[in-house]
């Protein structure tokens, strides 16, 4: 049988909930970062990311943390057949903080938690045998159920000739070696344990684990001679990771540490010591399952082991192929990788939680018209904002379901639009500055961090700058100001932005070279933005010189889309056809050729609710072809 994946990884899930605040107690965090957690599911997502086809065999609550595990590894391209919803039990959590690289407060919430009801039945021979090697982790030996299964998945992969790596990933309490309050824990001596261990050890073909796990797997304290015990039993690739040391590996002897390949790493600052032999693993296993010398396969482990304690998280740490490779080329001149600018952007940029070939989006987060429109026929911002949701309404009625739908819609007069998008599956776009106010003001603020930590994780900070080279220079500073400090919090937040570049104003036309000037300068200031918002210029050689400009400095962005400016369909559709000449132009965001007419229309009360949705879909759908005739 050929196969399909190349890694399945079986046991834990859960949801890790991480102190923000760095440098104290537990008890002391007031806020928290969610993230998806538990060893295999993080070394799913992290062999993904470095190009493996990865699949998780777990189970989850059927309640929002199973759901959001659930999407979260749906993002991160992790096959998600076998993640089973259990209907009696809640998805797995943790809490835990970061005081300093030796001391990480850790709670397991995992009494009768969903994925330690994982069992026999969960495991098939036909999805077993579609991957080149199954990964199975310590924590799933430690209860009878789960140990039958992870056993069940290993039999079935060595009787069909798949390889078998163990990530030995000791948590005593987990095998019920402390108290509630010790999930920090890393090392208790136990007979039970250590046996217990060493009947899995012969059937694996990749072991891997920190010298104190060798310790518990070996049964000494002595690491070299748990490693030799260890290898008594089997003739696995046993890797031993040493921390600041690097790892060393060994296919044959382990007599001496010199028996071993051992491969260095760069020295760096540990910040977050948790999920980084996740994080290592992942990168072994893209060598190893490559075929690739054991020097290499340690060297991606290294490297991804670092990068991963140089931030705050385990999964979202985690690097992609590209930023692996950038790294092995160029390193870092920081101590502190999380300092390195060029690096971050690079694993923002790789690791987004979507992307996006085509982006369809209608923008209705204009403020100033709608008020005035509103006061012309005697209206209330409640009528406002009950027409944004009919836009909605629209907006997913010319959608029909896809995925690469979107909505521009503001907080102040179309919040409750903006509330129920969330059900749907729509790219939200979502304005921070004042509308109609030049120079540019922010709606939020003025701490931009904190206005932005409230503000839901799939909602696209959009800004739209009011901005030309022969603007006074004060305002051009300020305005630079301004967009960097949002650029900063984004980035913090992580908020994708979109950055708009209004310059023909005033009576004055938009021009090209300004516009490009203006791109190349916002990136030269250290701001790179997910999507660039630029004017409907109908010039094919102006958005071609834009893509050489985004390929230059970031060619991983989202994309570059088309705003409208009230320009007809026909005049449109000329634009569309310019612009497609561009391949990162991928999508437009247009709100007034759709909304203009029909909101003066309901709001006069010349139209219904249900007039007023057909006529904006209809528009909308019309825009949607003739983008898609445009290539």
């Amino acid at each position: 049988m050929s196969t399909k994946l190349d890694v399945i990884c079986i046991g834990r899930s859960s949801v890790d909930l991480y102190g923000a605040q760095i440098g104290g107690r537990l008890e002391d965090m007031a806020s928290f970062s969610k993230y998806i957690g538990g060893s295999p599911t993080n070394i799913s997502i992290g062999s993904s990311r470095l190009g493996l086809a990865s699949a998780v065999i777990t189970r989850v609550g059927d309640e929002h943390m199973g759901r959001f595990i659930r999407e979260q590894l749906i993002a991160e391209g992790v096959n998600t057949d076998h993640v089973i919803t259990d209907k009696e039990r809640l998805s797995a959590l943790v809490i835990l903080g970061i005081r300093n690289e030796d001391s990480f407060p850790l709670i397991f919430y995992r009494e009768n938690c969903a994925d330690m009801a994982l069992c026999e039945d969960d495991i098939t021979a036909e999805f077993i045998q579609s991957a080149k090697a199954v990964l199975v982790t310590g924590t799933h030996f430690s209860t009878a159920s789960v140990s039958a299964a992870s056993r069940k998945a290993m039999q079935i992969a060595r009787a069909a000739g798949r390889k078998v790596a163990f990530d030995i990933d000791y948590r005593p309490n987990l095998w019920a070696l402390g108290g509630h309050g010790d999930g920090e824990s890393r090392f208790a001596e136990s007979d039970f344990v250590t046996a217990h261990l060493q009947h899995i050890l012969p059937h694996c073909d990749l072991i891997v684990g920190t010298e104190e796990e060798w310790q518990i797997a070996g049964g000494s304290l002595d690491t070299l001679d748990a490693l030799q015990k260890a290898r008594a039993l089997t003739s696995a690739v046993m890797v031993c990771k040493r921390g600041a040391m690097g790892c060393v590996v060994f296919e044959d002897d382990c007599t001496s540490w010199d028996d071993g390949v051992s491969v260095p790493v760069q020295e760096i600052e540990v910040f977050n010591v948790l999920g980084a032999g996740d994080g290592f693993m992942s990168g072994f296993l893209r060598g190893w399952l490559r075929d690739e010398p054991l020097e290499t396969c340690a060297l991606y482990a290294n490297i991804c082991g670092a990068l991963a304690v140089s931030r705050h998280g385990c999964a979202p740490a985690y690097p992609s192929f590209k930023e692996l490779q950038y790294f092995i080329e160029n390193g870092s001149e920081y101590l502190a990788l999380r300092h390195d600018n060029k690096l971050s952007q690079i694993h923002l940029a790789t690791t987004r939680r979507k992307r996006y070939g085509q982006l369809y989006s209608f923008a209705f987060d204009h403020r100033v018209q709608f008020e005035e429109w509103a006061n012309q026929y005697g209206r209330s911002d409640d009528d406002i904002g009950r027409f944004k949701e009919l836009a909605l309404d629209a907006a997913l009625q010319a959608g029909k379901g896809q995925s690469d739908i979107g909505i521009l819609v503001d907080d102040r007069l179309g919040r409750k639009a903006l509330h129920k998008a969330s059900d749907h599956d729509l790219w939200i776009g979502r304005p921070i500055e004042q509308s109609g106010v030049f120079p540019l003001a922010f709606e939020e603020g003025p701490d931009l961090g904190s206005a932005l930590a409230e503000w839901p994780a799939n909602h696209c900070v959009k800004v739209l700058v009011p901005l030309r080279l022969d603007d006074d220079e004060v305002i051009r500073e300020q305005t630079e100001e301004k967009i960097i400090t949002l650029a900063d919090a984004c980035r913090q937040t992580g908020h994708e932005l979109l950055l708009e570049i209004i310059n023909g104003r005033n009576g004055k036309a938009a021009e090209a070279d300004q516009i490009m000037a203006l791109m190349k300068r916002f990136y030269e200031l250290g701001v790179y933005p997910d999507w660039w918002k630029l004017e409907p210029l109908n010039d094919a050689d102006f958005w071609q010189k834009c893509g050489d400009i985004v390929r230059e400095y970031d060619p991983d962005i989202q994309g570059i889309i088309v705003l409208g400016k009230e320009m007809d369909a026909s005049q449109l559709e000329a634009v569309f056809h310019a612009s497609r000449t561009e391949p990162l132009v991928n999508g437009f965001a247009i709100g007034r050729t759709i909304f203009a007419d029909v909101a003066q229309s309901w709001l006069s009360g010349v139209i219904d609710n249900k007039q007023a949705i057909g006529l904006m879909a209809d528009k909308f759908e019309t825009l949607i072809g003739a983008w898609n005739k445009a290539i």
